[in-house]
């Protein structure tokens, strides 16, 4: 089995993506760059977590930060997203596979009622 390195880019993609608000964000920040007190205010907790949350999302690589004076407006950055599509593309191919096998099979089971 190959070794994978600690803590590579999929492992913080991941990471960041197995909490329900961090995904929250990334869906709100779908619509376009938004300034963090606009994403805070969405979520009921304090701002400093919020940003701690924009933080692990911005390690990861999933958004960007661009400041606008004294604000720092938060974007979806895709490219992360899609390096994880491709490496997910196999087994969704796997799957297909399967469920194609199954569906034969029910069908000739069908087929002999």
């Amino acid at each position: 089995m190959p070794h994978r390195a600690k803590s590579s880019p999929a492992d913080r993609v991941f990471a960041a993506l197995a909490n329900p608000t961090r995904r929250d964000v990334l869906d709100l920040l779908l619509d376009g760059p938004r300034p963090v007190q606009d994403i805070a205010e969405r979520f009921d907790m304090a701002r400093p977590s919020v940003s701690e949350h924009l933080k692990v999302l911005r390690d990861a690589g999933l958004v960007t930060e661009t400041r606008h004076g004294r604000q720092r407006h938060y974007a979806v950055q895709p490219e992360p997203l899609r390096d994880l599509q491709r490496w997910l593309s196999p087994y969704e191919r796997f799957w297909r596979g399967k469920l194609g096998d199954l569906r034969e099979f029910l069908d000739t089971q069908e087929e002999q009622s």
